[in-house]
């Protein structure tokens, strides 16, 4: 007769394959996006185009982007960490959302609705200005985007998307502008031309 393995076996067994089926699922997700298209523009917003995400970040083309930033009603910036797995940039702070609208998207639309599957609640935006700017990335990635700026106010629940990012935390403007200079490692690079133009605005 077979001797019958212990239950420890099993049980690693299972989450093992549980563990393996939810990296598929990230890595089916990434590629995905790898294939996702974003809108070419000339400098000043005028579409002039479409092209693969990935392409265009490794041939450093210009697009559409926007920056979601949020407060509370404490005067604090919602702070998003990076997950791991993104495709650039991971595990590093940034802004409370960012991305870029879809061919034929509206870009506040696309803003709400990456603010809804990266942290899980929705509130009104307000689009307060926009500029261009263009930073090397890890993995030999350029970012060229013109970047539409939408800041908004929020104190309720938040849900985080594990396969976007990883934490959050609410920081006073003081603070954020103060690690930053100490710790500019630790923030992406978007975020850090962003906030000089965010604070500027602020200060109007």
């Amino acid at each position: 007769m077979k001797s019958i393995p212990p239950l420890n076996i099993y049980i690693k067994s299972v989450v093992y394959i549980a563990t393996y089926a939810k990296q598929l699922l990230v890595y089916k997700k990434e590629a995905i996006n790898m294939n996702e298209m974003v809108i070419l523009v000339d400098e000043t917003d005028k579409e002039i185009g479409t092209e693969e995400k990935m392409k265009t970040h490794k041939e450093g083309k210009l697009h559409r982007a926007f920056s979601i930033f949020i407060f509370n009603s404490k005067g604090e910036m919602l702070l998003q960490k990076r997950a791991k797995s993104k495709y650039h940039s991971g595990g590093l702070w940034s802004n409370t959302c960012c991305s870029h609208p879809r061919p034929g998207e509206d870009v506040e639309q696309a803003a709400h609705r990456r603010l809804i599957e990266e942290m899980g609640f929705d509130c009104d935006l307000h689009e307060s200005f926009d500029f261009v700017y263009r930073a090397n990335l890890d993995h030999d990635l350029t970012e060229y985007e013109f970047d539409h700026v939408f800041i908004g106010k929020y104190d309720g629940e938040i849900k985080l998307n594990p396969e976007e990012a990883e934490d959050f935390k609410w920081v006073s403007m003081d603070a954020i502008k103060e690690n930053v200079k100490k710790h500019p490692e630790k923030y992406t690079v978007w975020f850090k031309c962003a906030l000089i133009e965010v604070l500027n605005f602020l200060s109007l």
